[in-house]
């Protein structure tokens, strides 16, 4: 059963069907919540996807590259949040900020707006944080 801080967030993000977070050090589903039932297999794979989304091989290269140029050597990451557009849903991805191994995956119907999908999702993910 998904947690309250799911079930608050699905309900936060405007036209929201589901919402998981994923370990993107694993590549593992923490917790998720959706209108919809799916197989594991696919949750697995949405959660395999991010994984390689944040911490792909050339993810890493990428960030890698603007660390040496910029002369630094934080293990902070530069990409936060990445939006994907589908035919039919907008997928909302969020690291969080104070658990930088964690990413808050929100997919909402592409009828809603963008930018309280996005600013909801963001207010979202202190109550999120506290689930890792």
């Amino acid at each position: 059963m998904p947690s309250k801080a799911l079930n608050d967030a699905q309900a936060m993000v405007p036209e929201c069907v589901a919402v998981g977070l994923v370990d993107v050090d694993s590549g593992l589903l923490l917790d998720v919540k959706t209108v919809d039932s799916h197989p594991a297999a696919v949750l697995d794979l949405v959660a395999a996807a991010t994984a390689d989304l944040f911490q792909g091989p050339n993810v890493v290269a990428i960030e890698n590259h603007f660390k040496a140029a910029r002369g630094t050597a934080s293990a902070e990451h530069y990409f936060r949040e990445i939006i994907v557009y589908s035919a039919n849903l907008i997928h909302v991805f969020l690291r969080l900020p104070k658990k930088q191994n964690a990413v808050a995956v929100f997919v909402c119907r592409n009828s809603a707006n963008i930018g309280m999908a996005l600013s909801k999702a963001r207010l979202a993910c202190p109550s999120l944080e506290a689930m890792v």
